[in-house]
């Protein structure tokens, strides 16, 4: 969920090696060939756009042509694929790559609502990290691929706790 923690644990993770690739990439793209800038509204009508298209594994379908250049230009054995939402989005990528692990990271809602109204970038007042939340676990399908994680992070505390837990996972 947003605030969460997942771009932190990236970060670290990016810092360490691994290649990151993030699912909204692909959204950050496409509202800068339509000229719009980088906002929930604007970013929400994009990827339910996107979704119409596509179908409910869209972000999957667009990612897929980049891990496997990663995964053919490189000598890593792990990459780590930042913002995997829906369960379609898991069904696509899984049979394709029988690799995949899940990594969840949970903070209660407080916890990042507070984090979202302070981030640089992409900011939110809680009522708009709340309709958020609700639009993804109703429409995104969100709860699926956290439910089955084959890990999980609780990121309720301190940069240092993410950062020893995520060690404790490589």
């Amino acid at each position: 969920m947003a605030g969460a923690g997942k771009s932190e644990a990236c970060t670290y993770l990016a810092s360490k090696g691994y290649p990151v690739l993030r699912f909204g990439d692909e959204t950050d793209r496409g509202l800068r060939l339509q000229g719009l800038s980088l906002q929930e509204d604007n970013e929400r009508k994009y990827r339910e756009s996107l979704r119409k298209e596509l179908g409910m594994a869209a972000y999957a379908i667009k990612i897929e042509p980049r891990i496997r250049q990663v995964l053919s230009t490189s000598k890593v054995e792990s990459i780590i694929l930042d913002g995997l939402y829906s369960w379609e989005e898991y069904l696509y990528l899984q049979p394709k790559f029988p690799q995949l692990k899940l990594l969840a990271i949970y903070a209660r809602p407080e916890v990042r609502y507070r984090r979202l109204a302070v981030r640089e970038v992409r900011r939110l007042t809680p009522e708009q990290a709340r309709a958020r939340d609700i639009a993804e676990i109703e429409a995104v399908h969100k709860a699926g691929p956290i439910a089955i994680a084959d890990f999980l992070i609780d990121n309720n505390g301190s940069l240092d706790q993410l950062h020893r837990q995520l060690d404790s996972l490589l």
